[in-house]
């Protein structure tokens, strides 16, 4: 059993189609005429965890949901935790405020219909919380949630803010706790070590050494996947460029046991537990430590 610290592992539900790197090439309007794999996908990232006796936090889209309340089910009677990523994937800097609270509300009164528990966890598609959009943390405390975890501290040309605390902070506008995924700091530059795309790309032993060394730091890492990462299997979509193919399917036959490898090779918990979200949830972790 690794010694080390708990860190957070976390899912966003969505299917291969759906993603932002194929925006325009499937309509939403198309998205029920497409073959779905979400679930099956999503049904064998739950039996690794089983395997591995691991809890996560499992970021479901509305739309996913509305069509697979089984899997909803499943996801919170194996104990991980169920948390939002809003209704149809669309980025939070192309929604108005208004637009944009209807999204999370609706998806939160979704999840907690069908599985009966409380939703306090989202997480924007693609990151998409900004500087020009900060006003999304009042919505959310205002729609109820009480954490999100949509800021990503780095440079990137689809998201991204650079100058964002590392360590869990409260903005200063609203009542609510961001978790931004993690980074490594080298030679001053900051370098992705939450997973995603990047940990297809890096070989294993960087993202090892990456993880380490923000432990090290004295910080819990953030660590996310999509179920149609671990589906080499999955439609080529047609009509995408290269830069789109080149993320989407870099590594796919990888990924499922590079995943197994990493579920052994540190300790993991779902985010609500590993970050102290409110005054409640504090002491109960100070019990349980």
């Amino acid at each position: 059993m690794n010694a080390g610290p708990v860190n957070a592992m976390s899912v966003d539900v969505e299917d291969y189609f759906q993603v932002s790197a194929f925006e325009g090439l499937v309509p939403r309007e198309a998205w029920d005429r497409q073959p779905r794999r979400v679930e099956a996908n999503t049904h064998a990232v739950l039996d690794l965890f089983a395997e591995a006796g691991v809890r996560a936090t499992f970021f479901t889209l509305g739309w996913v949901a509305q069509r697979h309340p089984g899997l909803v089910r499943r996801i919170c009677e194996e104990g991980h935790e169920l948390a939002s990523h809003g209704w149809e994937h669309v980025r939070a800097t192309e929604q108005d405020r208004r637009t944009f609270f209807a999204d999370v509300s609706r998806t939160k009164a979704l999840l907690e219909d069908l599985s009966g528990v409380v939703v306090r966890g989202y997480r924007a598609a693609s990151y998409s919380i900004v500087r020009r959009n900060w006003w999304a943390f009042e919505a959310l405390a205002e729609a109820g949630y009480h954490y999100s975890s949509s800021v990503y501290p780095i440079h990137h040309d689809l998201y991204g803010v650079p100058d964002a605390p590392l360590e869990p902070f409260r903005p200063d506008n609203a009542d609510i706790l961001e978790i931004p995924v993690s980074v490594v700091e080298v030679a001053g530059w900051r370098l992705p070590a939450g997973g995603g795309g990047f940990f297809r790309l890096y070989p294993y032993a960087f993202s090892r050494w990456a993880i380490r060394c923000v432990n090290r730091a004295g910080r819990r890492l953030v660590f996310y996947f999509h179920p149609w990462e671990i589906d080499p299997e999955q439609p080529l979509m047609a009509g995408a460029s290269r830069r789109s193919r080149l993320r989407h399917y870099l590594n796919l036959k990888r990924m499922r046991p590079r995943l197994a490898r990493l579920l052994r090779d540190f300790r993991w918990d779902r985010m609500d537990r590993v970050f102290p979200i409110d005054e409640e949830s504090r002491r109960h972790m100070d019990r349980a430590s």
